[in-house]
């Protein structure tokens, strides 16, 4: 009687590898997706506000300040914002993973990294939220 199973692959993972189904990089997948989601997002909420500034290319401050505080423009800047500094932390990240071998500089650089975006992404926020709300 022939053998049916086919040829046997051998895979060298660890037990808890196994149970977990993770493979070498264990998070390599939702980086990916993020950075992808991120930038497909991009496109349109940059080529909106690009044409929204040369749209306002001369306006007085009393003007942005209007089309900012509508509902949704700030609402799409909020987005545009939150989309921007996640794209830019997770491109950091890799660079910094990518190119810094030694564990404890890499994680000083990926929290100060981390730290920076939320502080910038922040100021930008309070921005926007200052233009729609205080003119």
């Amino acid at each position: 009687m022939a053998d049916t199973k086919g040829p046997e692959i051998a895979v060298r993972r660890s037990l808890l590898g196994r149970a977990r189904g993770l493979g070498a990089a264990k998070s390599g997948t939702a980086h990916w997706w993020a950075m992808k989601t991120t930038s497909v997002a991009l496109i349109p909420l940059t080529l909106w506000l690009l044409f929204s500034l040369i749209g306002l290319q001369g306006a007085s401050r009393a003007q942005v300040a209007v089309w900012v505080g509508g509902p949704i423009t700030a609402t799409l800047l909020l987005a545009t914002i939150a989309a921007l500094f996640h794209h830019l932390y997770l491109g950091v990240q890799t660079v910094i993973e990518d190119y810094i071998h030694e564990e404890r500089p890499r994680m000083a650089w990926l929290i100060l990294a981390k730290g920076a975006a939320w502080l910038l992404g922040l100021a930008a926020a309070i921005s926007v939220f200052k233009l729609a709300f205080m003119g």
